[in-house]
């Protein structure tokens, strides 16, 4: 091949590759998820790479809002850009963002304010320097307002500067739920704590907002509880492991991004892993869990479970997709008998008796939908319904004044690879709930991301993008994502934020493989797959 018709090959390819990309539809937003209320216009406005932060209100000066500003501004200039004198700054439309925090609160509990103002427009005439404005009552609101507009600054790679299009931005925005939550499985496989902490931030980009830590299960109990130190013999090994230190920085590193660490104690069924350092809690060698009910060391255990002192809830009792079936095979011991139960009695017994403990800590019984199917009547009226199982649970806990969850395993079960993300997207938290006061009973849903076939090489390419489409139907006016058609009006913004997530670490796999976290099928724009 000569050296003309090499240089008409490659000028061929630059031309595909030039007229094959994606084109952004002018007509939609491209913030993810999408606000409540938001209206822009036709400019286009600069942002200075100096871009420095003023506070104001109670809690302006909280190290939550400079650390927030410090991770978005690495973010947002994360190209390098050219160097400008300070006397040629005035070039520059946004030179300042000012965020101010109505409230010095920073509690973070179930229902915390999350709501925000963004406003992004030229400087009027009297300002010399132009500045972008979030406004929100708490600090994690103001964290969701700064996730917001980092979206809207994207780099114009011709100038080499951080645009904003379609300015001004006038956006009011709040979560339609409270609880928006991400289940992460550290038993069935142990994820290092960089990895966690690369899933918790990946979470703030979507909003979430609840870590549903399910540390323990049957296979391994990985983290350390001091007044029991055997416990944690039951990790797969000593190098796959969680100190109580550990622990707290979890929790620490998510508070600063506004997300809350639910941590799961899974008993008395899927916890074999306990008696690997104290035998004593099976019922027999042979048999392994469920645990023995008539010992009370677990319910000191469950006292005493000091990695919860630093969660907001506690969810106990988990899955009882074996216990249904395993409690049945309790030993009928002398303790059965003294109480005058059965095996079924001593389970109700115990979930009882747990409810108590947490509640009298201070703590929110959460039980997946087992124990209210089977016995509703008897569960403390604080108790979270979690649903999993099936549709219609929620309806049926809303009815009888519980609260729920959603997380039906048909469409927010992460490990369910063949779920594409349309179905992911339209699946109702409320669905078959018309009653306004039931419909506020229900605090939220939670995709789930259990780990028997995920590891640290391909947990984040399941959870991505499928669990950014949840977090939409979480976060965003259910009439406002619900109607027309969501292959225009859904699927192009999902391209964009999964491709939102590319850049910024995140190892999204494609939006539309048949199967989740497949790699592409063949060459083409991140936009387009």
């Amino acid at each position: 091949m000569n050296m003309k018709s090499s240089l008409t090959l490659l000028l061929t390819i630059c031309t595909f590759l030039l007229y094959s990309s994606a084109e952004l539809d002018g007509s939609l937003t491209y913030i993810w998820p999408l606000p409540e209320k938001s209206s822009s216009g036709n400019d286009t406005l600069s942002v200075d790479p100096e871009l420095s932060l003023a506070v104001g209100g109670k809690g302006g000066d909280s190290s939550i809002i400079k650390d927030g500003f410090g991770r978005y501004k690495k973010i947002i200039f994360k190209h390098s850009s050219k160097s400008y004198p300070v006397n040629k700054r005035s070039v520059f439309d946004i030179g300042i963002l000012k965020i101010v925090v109505l409230s010095d609160n920073e509690e973070l509990q179930l229902g915390a304010d999350e709501s925000y103002f963004l406003l992004v427009e030229k400087r009027n005439g009297q300002s010399i320097i132009g500045e972008a404005y979030i406004e929100a009552n708490t600090v994690y609101g103001a964290l969701r307002g700064l996730e917001t507009f980092s979206q809207l600054c994207a780099f114009d790679y011709e100038t080499k500067t951080v645009q904003i299009y379609k300015a001004p931005w006038y956006i009011v925005d709040k979560p339609r739920f409270a609880y928006r939550g991400l289940l992460l499985d550290t038993s069935r496989h142990y994820l290092p704590i960089n990895v966690i902490k690369q899933i918790i931030e990946s979470m703030s980009y979507a909003k979430l907002n609840v870590l549903h830590w399910h540390i323990i299960d049957e296979q391994s109990f990985p983290l350390e509880v001091p007044s029991y130190p055997n416990l944690w013999k039951g990790s797969y090994t000593k190098w796959e492991r969680y100190t109580v230190e550990d622990a707290y920085d979890i929790v620490n590193f998510a508070k600063m991004r506004g997300i809350n660490v639910m941590a799961e104690v899974d008993i008395p069924g899927h916890a074999e892993s306990w008696g690997a350092g104290y035998p004593d809690l099976w019922p027999s060698p042979s048999c392994r869990e469920p645990l023995d009910v008539a010992k009370i060391l677990l319910l000191i255990l469950l006292e005493l479970y000091i990695a919860c002192e630093a969660m907001i809830m506690v969810a106990m009792l988990a899955n009882g997709n074996c216990q249904s079936a395993r409690y049945l095979r309790m030993k009928k011991g002398a303790w059965l008998l003294d109480h005058n139960m059965t095996t079924k009695d001593a389970y109700q017994y115990f979930v009882l008796r747990a409810q108590e403990i947490a509640i009298s800590k201070g703590w929110t019984p959460v039980n997946w939908e087992e124990t209210f199917n089977t016995f509703a009547s008897k569960l403390n009226p604080r108790t979270i319904v979690h649903n999993w199982l099936g549709g219609g649970v929620c309806a049926k806990a809303v009815a009888k004044g519980f609260r729920c969850i959603f997380s039906n395993q048909g469409f927010w079960y992460l490990d369910h690879l063949d779920v594409p993300w349309d179905d992911v997207y339209k699946a109702e938290p409320l669905e078959g709930i018309n009653d306004t006061s039931m419909q506020d009973l229900v605090i939220g849903g939670e995709v789930c991301m259990w780990a028997e076939t995920a590891d640290t090489s391909v947990v984040q390419q399941t959870i991505w993008p499928r669990a950014a489409a949840a977090a939409e139907r979480m976060w965003s006016k259910r009439e406002a994502i619900s109607s027309g058609n969501i292959t225009l009006t859904a699927l192009p913004r999902l391209h964009y934020f999964r491709c939102l997530l590319n850049r910024r670490g995140v190892p999204a796999a494609p939006v539309t493989n048949d199967y989740a976290r497949q790699p592409p099928t063949g060459p083409a724009s991140c936009y387009e797959q």
